[in-house]
């Protein structure tokens, strides 16, 4: 593919590796005397590099590269530790990349690894409460980052897993109530691992997060025998990263069908839209079904 990224002119650079600490994401190694991009992979080709070069030596052209890779990339920076961590997200950040900065958030996440804090966070840093005089913390929950920083981010309740149903049971518990038909974890779109192997020829359900609470019949008409996917189209931020993530799931699974859930409202319909440009961006040709809840609970 054609894209931009980092060219060094090897007569101007004098090997002073000024900029070898302006590039968390480890493109650039100091080889006999001289900067290199060691790889394509690693290049972002947003030039973090270029500001501290002395002689001008760094420019950023156009040429056939391979595809940038931030899950490759983090898994170099992670071992770095929590400084090179920072100033990867803040780069990503500083230059607008939200899907990038979305994607290394995600890997901390699926890493069980701390995100550090840093400028430019999205949200405000807050500590965890301290527990009550004579009281422990509460079972299962995670304890805060670094400064207190994403204190449930790194939560290892967010790592991927699969629940088992026996087909056999039917959605009626004995007393007379709907039985769980929920087959993995984590469900928010934000937290999905497209990897996960639950996605494998899954029939999913893309629906918007309201809609399990407005209609009773969620579980044993809509969620059975499906791989939950759930997120709102109007209150989440990042949708472009939903469609990528969604993109990356019909692409690097084979999914039987999409169910898409979301009620009435105007804004709701959003979740079609994100579905429609994922499978544009991944070219997957995959069944689609509509369900729209009214406001009173009812398919319509």
């Amino acid at each position: 593919m054609k894209r931009k990224i980092i060219s060094i002119d090897e007569k101007k650079c004098t090997g002073c590796d000024q900029c070898i600490p302006d590039c968390p994401e480890g493109a650039l190694q100091l080889i006999d005397g001289k900067a290199r991009l060691v790889s394509d992979l690693f290049c972002d080709g947003l030039g973090a590099c270029i500001g501290t070069c002395p002689e001008g030596a760094i420019s950023i052209v156009e040429r056939e590269a391979v595809a940038y890779d931030e899950k490759a990339v983090m898994a170099t920076i992670v071992p770095q530790g929590a400084p090179v961590i920072r100033a990867h997200l803040e780069h990503l950040l500083g230059h607008g990349q939200r899907t990038l900065y979305n994607e290394a958030i995600e890997y901390l996440i699926e890493h069980t690894i701390p995100i550090p804090e840093h400028e430019n966070s999205p949200a405000p840093s807050k500590k965890a409460p301290e527990p009550a005089p004579g009281q422990g913390k509460t079972a299962g929950t995670c304890p805060p980052g670094p400064g207190g920083h994403h204190p449930f981010a790194s939560c290892p309740g967010s790592a991927a897993r699969s629940i088992p149903r026996n087909p056999h049971a039917g959605a009626r518990m004995p007393d007379g109530g709907t039985g769980s038909e929920l087959r993995q974890w984590p469900v928010q779109l934000a937290l999905l691992n497209a990897d996960a192997p639950y996605f494998e020829n899954a029939d999913l359900l893309v629906s918007a997060d309201c809609v399990p609470f407005a209609y009773a019949g969620f579980h044993s008409e809509l969620l059975r025998d499906k791989i939950l996917v759930i997120f709102c189209p109007k209150l989440d931020a990042g949708i472009d990263a939903y469609i990528e993530k969604l993109a990356a799931i019909f692409s690097r699974r084979t999914i039987k069908s999409i169910t898409v859930a979301h009620m009435e409202v105007p804004c709701c319909g959003g979740v079609r839209y994100v579905v429609d440009k994922a499978l544009e961006k991944s070219g997957k040709k995959i069944p689609v079904t509509e369900k729209t809840i009214t406001i009173q609970g009812e398919i319509q």
